[in-house]
């Protein structure tokens, strides 16, 4: 029987890349994020892929997207925004939301999700960052609930243990996709990034949709309440970053 995957933001960028792979994997995909038109385009120009338009934020509209869609087995939480600056030239309004939508709309349909999953080996796998470990400058609030996010995916993992649900996230680097993709347009940035991972190169959303994969694979079935990095070893480079001569 098919596996059933539901993606949020999975109409574009790392959110249509991880749909993607998962069509050609054969899950039975669906789809759920804000932006119509592109849920328009996502289903017309990948055949097998459904969707629903819901903000994540909205208990009722995740509750109905639900229904339409079906109960995954798997969910993947990608929804999120960030909003750029330092932190304290954010206005309250961009702190909120950026919390509203990464934090509180992973747990809303997270929720969701979890209690309607009976028995069916189920697993959520919520998208974080490397800014859940080293926040980066002028990023806002979305290092703060990317770190939070990764906290509430070990307490999630403890507890949805007994329902036969594992939670696990993905915490990727630099990647050349989705939000980060008009950062590296700049030639400077892009050069500057690259050299800077230890790999060389900056990562893809097919990467990040390989992770995915690998975590609900018969390979990963053991791996419960994890964060797994993929980032091309850059958040362990500092010491690469400062040779001794």
């Amino acid at each position: 029987m098919k596996r059933r995957i539901i993606i949020t933001g999975g109409a574009k960028g790392l959110g249509l890349e991880i749909s993607k792979i998962a069509l050609n994997r054969g899950y039975e995909v669906g789809i759920i994020d804000n932006d119509k038109t592109a849920v328009k385009l996502a289903k017309e120009q990948n055949e097998g892929i459904r969707g629903c338009v819901a903000n994540v934020t909205k208990e009722e509209e995740v509750k109905e997207a639900l229904d339409r869609l079906g109960t995954p087995n798997v969910l993947v939480n990608n929804a999120g925004i960030v909003r750029f600056g330092p932190l304290i030239e954010q206005s309250v309004e961009d702190f909120i939301s950026t919390v509203n939508i990464n934090l509180i709309g992973t747990y809303i349909v997270s929720r969701e999700t979890a209690t309607r999953m009976q028995g069916e080996n189920g697993h959520i796998i919520n998208i974080s960052s490397i800014n859940s470990i080293t926040p980066g400058p002028n990023a806002g609030a979305y290092p703060s609930t990317k770190a939070a996010i990764k906290q509430m995916t070990r307490q999630l993992a403890i507890e949805l243990s007994v329902k036969n649900i594992r939670v696990n996230s993905v915490a990727p680097g630099f990647i050349d996709a989705g939000m980060s993709a008009p950062i590296y347009k700049d030639k400077k940035v892009r050069k500057t990034r690259s050299e800077a991972v230890p790999l060389g190169r900056l990562g893809t959303a097919r990467d990040i949709g390989e992770a995915v994969m690998f975590l609900d694979s018969e390979q990963g079935s053991y791996v419960n309440g994890h964060e797994l990095v993929v980032d091309g070893g850059v958040v362990h480079s500092l010491l690469n970053q400062l040779p001794r001569n």
